[in-house]
């Protein structure tokens, strides 16, 4: 049989990539005589370039950077003909910050400024997810030469909460001068700016925020939106509430501002991956990420990879770390099963020590059940 294998990466244990060779180890060494096509997928957060650059190839270009406290960090810049990616994760992501140093009423996306000047392409696509700020990009901003500044022409100090005593934009040059660039940002999401469902509600308590830090960073985002519409040529009307402002703590609404345009992430790797072609003929799909909640059946990639299988009327099979969705919602997600290495091995412990070897097992207990002709030598255990 013909099976596709096309994981999201395991938070914190496993990237996409080796998610994906854990389990076609583990169903090859039952069905050696299956047809294994793995394609690690992500959908703009972290692991975005690596996925790309296993699938398709091109330049990955090293460019110091700043994580968002203004540390030193190394990021990269992936060439692909004409278009340049780039990982906001990589200057701006949760990761860098130890729990006690997430606050992201201080966290700057300066650090992706970085990234984006060392894109030499007409194109550039943003990943944007991961991201342990909440600035709506005014780190990034100062980076392109659009620094935010108080009443009295000084310029605020980074961070979200800064952003409350914005009022008005110091204009030196940047990325909105030139005049044959195009902007995307690839997201999960399709929140706003600012509001009940905005980035400060819905994203910043995983950042560190408290419940009276989100008040403030709701406000401080809002009057940034509302300065910014003022004083940046070419922005969009109504930016805090544009579908995807949110993204990224509102690095979404700074790609917005920009001129650029927001797309679905997961839809533009199954494209660049070639996932629909490798479904072709296909007997079995199998995906998975680190956590298989409420938020991966809303535009993540398992939704997004579900929906791929489904169209082509493939069985689609979930393996994760844990999953806390029940089998009415993955049935109307197009999904027939879900596994979880907490219940594979009894303990959340051994489930992150051990992830590699927990999807081995699970991917060879599939075979076991799904493959024709796994190897007879195979079947006990």
């Amino acid at each position: 049989m013909k099976v596709v294998i096309c994981p999201d990466k395991f938070e914190g244990t496993l990237s996409a990539v080796a998610a994906a060779e854990a389990i076609a180890e583990g169903w090859r060494g039952v069905a050696s005589g299956d047809e294994l096509v793995t394609r690690p997928v992500a959908d703009g957060g972290p692991g975005f370039l690596r996925v790309l650059h296993a699938s398709l190839g091109g330049d990955l270009v090293e460019v110091p950077t700043t994580d968002p406290l203004d540390r030193p960090v190394t990021g990269h810049v992936l060439i692909i003909h004409e278009t340049a990616y780039v990982e906001s994760a990589q200057a701006c992501g949760l990761a860098y910050l130890v729990p006690k140093e997430r606050n992201p009423k201080l966290t700057t996306s300066f650090g992706l400024g970085s990234l984006v000047r060392a894109a030499p392409a007409g194109r550039v696509v943003v990943g944007l997810g991961g991201s342990g700020t909440n600035d709506a990009g005014s780190g990034w901003f100062e980076a392109l030469g659009i620094t935010p500044v108080d009443a009295d022409g000084r310029p605020l100090p980074r961070g979200g909460a800064a952003l409350l005593g914005c009022a008005g934009l110091r204009i030196t040059g940047g990325l909105q001068d030139e005049p044959s660039g195009e902007l995307i940002g690839a997201s999960d999401v399709d929140n706003p700016l600012t509001g009940p469902h905005g980035a400060s509600a819905v994203f910043g308590p995983q950042k560190g925020a408290t419940p009276e830090d989100v008040g403030l960073l709701d406000a401080a985002l809002a009057q940034w939106a509302s300065i910014v519409e003022r004083d940046l040529p070419g922005c969009p009307p109504e930016l805090a509430r544009l579908p995807g402002g949110g993204a990224a703590g509102g690095l979404g609404a700074a790609i917005l501002a920009l001129g650029g345009r927001i797309i679905s992430g997961i839809d533009l790797v199954l494209d660049q991956t070639g996932l629909n072609r490798a479904l072709e003929g296909a007997d079995l799909v199998i995906t998975g990420e680190g956590s298989f909640d409420q938020q991966s059946l809303r535009g993540k990639v398992i939704s997004g990879v579900a929906q791929a299988a489904a169209e082509q009327g493939v069985p689609c099979v979930v393996l994760a770390g844990r999953v806390t969705t029940g089998r009415r919602e993955q049935g109307a997600a197009g999904i027939s099963e879900a596994y979880a290495l907490v219940d594979h091995f009894g303990s959340v412990e051994r489930a992150m020590a051990e992830p590699a070897q927990g999807l081995r097992e699970l991917a060879a207990k599939l075979a076991r059940r799904y493959s024709p002709g796994h190897d007879r030598d195979h079947t006990g255990g």
